[in-house]
């Protein structure tokens, strides 16, 4: 039973944090939510940013699976669309974690150092899946090239929904799918005749 309340308590933090902003969201707010007393909440959690932290574990590990590289093989083009979707699939289901970054990081030391982790891990990953393309023969670029570009991808996926909410973009949904695209098109400069064909297929099949 308290680990139903628990695992309850953040599921319902976790969705009300990406509905309201999670500066915006109490701990009294979702034991109202939840219908529990503030006590029973601080029974499982000790304060707000204990939930966030946990809520980041899960965060953690569902990142670190999406960027996995293809098992025992070099990958194609089609291995980083679906990477990236599921890149940004966790990134909206964990949206008030990018959308709130600055702030959360700010008054918290320990998940700064835990998401500066992250983003070493995803630099590096990147790094390796635009090598494995130019082995692969997908791309055609240079290594200073291949390394910046791997930085591009990083930087893009990590602020795009903040700037898209600087835009004024109302439809998250919509942005993270116009996110996948920015991304993979940062790529066409580099493909190969075919590979750059093949792009325009996905994404054109992706939206229309």
């Amino acid at each position: 039973m308290a680990r139903d309340t628990r695992q309850r308590i953040l599921d319902c933090s976790l969705a009300m944090f990406n509905a309201q902003g999670e500066p915006r969201v109490t701990t009294n707010h979702i034991a109202d939510e939840l219908e529990i007393s503030p006590g029973n909440l601080y029974y499982h959690f000790r304060n707000k940013d204990d939930i966030i932290e946990q809520l980041f574990a899960r965060y953690e590990t569902r990142m670190d699976d999406a960027l996995a590289p293809p098992d025992g093989r070099l990958p194609g083009l089609e291995d980083i669309w679906l990477q990236l979707h599921l890149v940004f699939e966790c990134i909206w289901d964990y949206r008030f974690l990018y959308r709130d970054l600055l702030e959360i990081l700010s008054r918290n030391r320990r998940l700064r150092i835990r998401f500066a982790r992250i983003l070493k891990r995803a630099d590096e990953r990147a790094h390796a899946v635009m090598r494995g393309l130019s082995q692969a023969n997908v791309i055609r670029a240079s290594a200073a090239e291949t390394d910046a570009a791997a930085t591009n991808l990083l930087v893009l996926a990590t602020f795009w929904l903040n700037y898209a909410a600087v835009r004024g973009d109302h439809d998250e949904q919509a942005a993270i799918r116009d996110g996948i695209v920015q991304v993979m098109m940062l790529l066409s400069p580099f493909l190969r005749d075919a590979e750059r064909v093949h792009l325009n297929q996905l994404i054109r099949a992706y939206t229309d």
